[in-house]
């Protein structure tokens, strides 16, 4: 963009700040809010952006001090939900009182985790996160506000705790037995809490028990009964964001409570207190997330609005939902459903209008160019942050949102009206949740059919937060660049044109310049290279890649769509051609730290060749690299192997560990081997030997227990791998992915949760 046309950009924003001065006081609110807490740079420059686009000083004056104000509230609510008495006790055992914030959930860590606050002891009335193993039972309903004594150690909160440190958590208490007291919270969250249970039953009554968790997910944003298996439908098709209580619902609750008060008989003001009240309701009811938070404050403004007579703007009800989620929380902003939930709202507003009207003109029936335009929006404007916080991009989701929009509709009209009989006739409830069961299974239909797709949904490295914000910026750019062309004579078109293009070529070469970098978060990726094992295990700069597959294996196209520059430790389990035939390639294409061998004579004379530090394995060793720690199990060099022993039993057992999660990669050493060995209990494995005959593997799985299972292996090969009986010990395990069929599988842990993907 030229000097003329920045400086024409800034008079324009001069002169929508001048008609409207309140949206530019609250945007200084906002970006004292955001920035305050972050640095002084960042205020810095908030003071000097917000003052500089008000056109008096008058505005600029008081546009610099809500900038300063906010920056203010930030620090002390900051200070306040800091403040904690319990960072003296960690490593303390405790016995205290509790009441439960949230219904627990499994962790991919074999543990169950939960939120509640406390009730006694030194930090009462402190927010805390419950972490319990297995065999630690819970009540046999664990509903928000129920009351439990629990003992056990307090801790700090870990790395995977980040989103509960953002919701004010302050500790971890790993528990070591709790029980329910039978008492519960009372007030207005406890009359919520009866309500939300009655909402429940109301919902699962009478309907299958899939069909039951998604009806919570999807009307009360409670999403902890679905499977694993339909997480990851619905989010390879893009869909995860109906089981999320969002904008949506508010949108989808506010017309029905608007046509139930025209019904009977309400005035405009009655109908639209009534609506009002019901949002307040639904906020909490629904999780009081950030996304919800956002879409309460939002919907509520435009029926204040609506009351007073006046047009509702939507620009100032965004940026009053920004005010409040940030008063009541600064750090909201570094939620990914709070940024995800404004992009969106952003792009709705900017791009709807224009796409509607064109998908209309191209002959689209009104409701079809309506529900389009808003999934097309949407999906634009969310993209950035999808492949910065998940590593995903979903090919199918506009088709796959598209189908579902009347099914959405009907599922939150049908689950709201059989939620309000529950609370006052649940025998008429349980019909209007069978019909809305049908919408039910229609969308799991529709997610399970989209994610079998081949690409449905594609792995993407995660760019840089500068580079989000560079393509949002080159977005907007390239935006106003088409309307300027849109409206300009032609020879304004062509410059139009060429500056649209910049923006894209510009938005591209960002986005491909750091497409070659490894994922942020723990990332195993068991590389779809045929009849053969390579695993890469990266975190951070931190990469293991576990054998490298047959000389024909793709395997250095797959190392580089991963981001791999260089290899911490490079191990080569046994000496047969599946699983070392690529080494070579791997050695001379990039710089290798580490090789850890099964002492063969073929690695010796790799690693003399390329003059590659070289390590025996032995079990016992215990090797870190970055958060990755490697752990030999088998073999024992002492005594050395017999002359003809089976290379697969020799091979290279190791279990790897970063944080709390878990993998064991066994090779092709089987049970008569593993089975000898002192097994972890572990969240993710890799059959061994391709998954081939093993007798002994229901025995294994039930020692291991993993959460998830892959088979490396090659499409149509002749051994008949992974066999009959393999696949059938397999049911016992929640996920089960092959590579012949899924190609890439990839494990990411996020935020303490497990994450399972594919490239097809």
């Amino acid at each position: 963009m030229s000097a003329v046309r920045a400086r024409a950009a800034v008079v324009a924003a001069r002169e929508v700040a001048a008609r409207h001065p309140r949206h530019v006081l609250l945007a200084g609110l906002v970006a004292g809010l955001l920035a305050g807490p972050r640095s002084p740079a960042a205020l810095l420059g908030a003071l000097v952006i917000v003052a500089a686009l008000a056109p008096r000083a008058a505005l600029a004056l008081g546009a610099a001090a809500a900038v300063l104000a906010g920056a203010a509230i930030a620090d002390a609510r900051l200070a306040a939900n800091d403040r904690t008495a319990l960072r003296p006790l960690i490593g303390a055992e405790l016995a205290v009182r509790a009441t439960l914030l949230e219904q627990p959930r499994l962790r991919a860590f074999g543990t169950r985790v939960a939120a509640a606050r406390l009730l006694s002891g030194p930090g009462r009335g402190e927010r805390v996160v419950l972490r319990t193993p297995l065999r630690v039972r819970w009540p046999a309903d664990p509903a928000p506000g129920i009351e439990l004594r629990v003992r056990g150690a307090l801790a700090r909160l870990g790395p995977f705790d980040a989103a509960e440190h953002r919701r004010g958590a302050h500790a971890v208490l790993r528990v070591a037995s709790l029980a329910a007291t039978g008492g519960r919270r009372g007030g207005i969250l406890g009359a919520l809490d009866a309500v939300r249970a009655r909402t429940e039953r109301a919902l699962t009554s009478g309907v299958p028990p899939p069909q039951g968790a998604l009806a919570r997910g999807m009307v009360l944003g409670q999403d902890a009964a679905l499977t694993e298996d339909t997480r990851q439908d619905f989010r390879a098709t893009g869909l995860s964001h109906l089981v999320a209580a969002s904008g949506a619902n508010v949108a989808l609750l506010a017309t029905l409570a608007l046509a139930a008060g025209a019904a009977l008989g309400l005035g405009l003001t009655g109908r639209l207190l009534l609506t009002i009240g019901l949002i307040a309701a639904y906020v909490p009811l629904a999780g009081g997330g950030a996304s919800i938070q956002r879409a309460g404050v939002m919907g509520a403004a435009a029926l204040v609005a609506a009351l007073a007579g006046r047009p509702a703007s939507r620009w100032y009800a965004l940026l009053l939902a920004a005010a409040v989620t940030l008063a009541l929380n600064p750090r909201a902003a570094e939620d990914p459903g709070w940024q995800l939930s404004f992009a969106a709202v952003v792009a709705l507003l900017v791009l709807v209008p224009s796409l509607t009207a064109r998908l209309r003109r191209a002959g689209l029936p009104r409701g079809l160019a309506d529900a389009t335009a808003l999934t097309a929006a949407a999906t634009i404007g969310t993209a950035p942050l999808i492949a910065l916080h998940f590593e995903r991009l979903s090919l199918v989701s506009l088709p796959a949102n598209v189908l579902a929009a009347p099914a959405v509709a009907a599922v939150m009209w049908l689950g709201t009206i059989a939620g309000a009989l529950g609370q006052l006739a649940p025998g008429l409830a349980a019909p209007v949740a069978s019909v809305m069961a049908m919408a039910l299974g229609y969308l799991t239909w529709l997610a399970d059919r989209g994610a079998a797709f081949p690409y449905a949904q594609l792995a993407v490295p995660a760019p840089a937060p500068l580079t989000v914000v560079l393509l949002y910026v080159a977005g907007g750019l390239a935006l106003l660049a088409w309307r300027r062309r849109s409206a300009a004579p032609r020879p304004g078109r062509r410059r139009g044109a060429v500056a649209v293009l910049a923006a894209v070529a510009v938005a591209l070469l960002l986005a491909a310049a750091h497409s070659a970098g490894p994922p942020h978060d723990l990332t195993v990726s068991f590389l779809d290279i045929g009849q053969g094992d390579a695993t890469l295990v990266q975190h951070g700069g931190a990469t293991v890649l576990v054998d490298t597959g047959p000389p024909a294996g793709r395997l250095l196209a797959q190392l580089r769509r991963s981001g791999v520059r260089r290899i911490d430790v490079l191990v080569l389990t046994h000496n047969q051609a599946d699983h070392v035939g690529a080494a070579p390639e791997a050695l001379g294409a990039m710089p290798v730290g580490l090789i850890l061998d099964g002492e063969e004579a073929g690695a010796v004379a790799l690693a003399a060749r390329y003059r590659v530090r070289r390590l025996a394995s032995d079990a016992g060793q215990v090797i870190h690299v970055g958060p990755i720690e490697l752990s030999v199990l088998w073999p024992h060099r002492r005594p050395a192997a017999a002359p003809g022993t089976d290379p697969n039993d020799r091979a290279t057992v190791l279990h790897v560990r970063d944080g709390d999660f878990d993998l064991l990669l066994t090779a092709d050493a089987e049970s008569p081997v593993t089975m000898a060995l002192d097994l972890p209990a572990v969240e993710a494995i890799k059959v061994a030997h391709h998954g081939s005959d093993d007798p002994g593997l229901p025995g294994f799985l039930a020692r291991v227990r993993p959460h998830v299972a892959v088979i490396s292996v090659g499409a149509h090969n002749s051994y008949g791998h992974p066999t009959p009986a393999t696949l059938a010990a397999l049911r016992a395990v929640p996920i089960v992915r092959r590579t012949d069929r899924d190609g890439t599988v990839r494990i990411s842990v996020r935020g303490g949760r497990m994450a399972v993907g594919s490239d097809r």
